[in-house]
């Protein structure tokens, strides 16, 4: 099961990431270098799967959130390195939450309870629709404003659904 880690700040470097000795997929991984408020960095490896919420361009100096399973093995190495599976670029018109939704549709962390409205939509990451429901789930799910109650609660713009790949 996916346990899902996140580190925002300010994307400071882009370049390309060798993971064949021949180049064969030369071009298609990335390693994204994001440096927080406190200075820490952490490296991102951006591979063909990674997920980019709204299939938004990332240049040097966004501001963006990576997130990475905690559970994957990573090099001991600094700065470390996490294989990003979701980013989000900062927008001052959304929130963004990925992680795992139970049969209440509230967040593991307990922090954010989802209320699915019919117009939301909810969809596979591949664009697709998901017509069954979205409980007991990893989910990316974008919304706008939320209550003050413990959970918060919100109803999503939209909710993708991150089925594990087989």
């Amino acid at each position: 099961m996916i346990r899902f880690a996140s580190f925002h700040g300010t994307v400071t470097m882009i370049s390309d990431f060798m993971i064949k000795q021949n180049g064969e997929d030369e071009g298609c991984y990335k390693l994204m270098t994001v440096e927080n408020p406190k200075g820490e960095i952490v490296n991102f490896v951006i591979s063909p799967a990674t997920y980019f919420v709204d299939h938004v361009i990332v240049s040097i100096g966004d501001r963006v959130t990576g997130y990475y399973d905690v559970n994957s093995p990573v090099p001991l190495i600094y700065p470390p390195q996490y294989r990003a599976l979701v980013m989000v670029k900062d927008s001052p018109f959304q929130n963004v939450k990925v992680d795992y939704f139970n049969s209440k549709l509230e967040s593991s962390d307990r922090q954010l309870r989802i209320n699915v409205s019919p117009y939301t939509q909810i969809l596979l990451t591949n664009g697709q629709p998901f017509v069954k429901s979205p409980a007991n789930r990893n989910l990316i799910v974008i919304y706008g404003p939320v209550t003050k109650s413990i959970p918060a609660q919100t109803t999503p713009y939209k909710i993708i659904v991150w089925c594990q790949l087989v």
